[in-house]
């Protein structure tokens, strides 16, 4: 007996039609497959691991970080690791400037 289906129309930025339809080849489904598996992995996740709302403090905290990441004040993953590992060589660090936008 065949399942009852519904059209459901969705807008997507290009970049991400592009990544849909090549994984549609390289696992060779139909767009409307890998969206119905992607929806089923999204409500499963969702269920296991339920979304967090940040409190009003939290929010601020963030707020904050945002704005210092758009004045440029941030380190890479990259820069903060090797920062790490140079901890047990130096026994004082310079201090960091400011990155300027571009």
């Amino acid at each position: 007996m065949p399942r009852e289906t519904m059209t459901m129309t969705i807008s997507l930025p290009p970049e991400m039609v592009r990544q849909v339809d090549d994984a549609t080849k390289r696992e060779h489904r139909t767009r409307s497959e890998l969206v119905r598996e992607a929806l089923r992995t999204y409500f499963t996740v969702g269920r296991v691991f339920p979304t967090y709302t940040p409190t009003a403090r939290e929010r601020r905290a963030i707020e904050k970080g945002r704005a210092a990441i758009r004045r440029g004040e941030y380190y890479t993953l990259d820069e903060f690791r090797t920062y790490l590992g140079s901890q047990g060589q130096k026994a004082r660090t310079k201090k960091r400037r400011a990155r300027t936008s571009s």
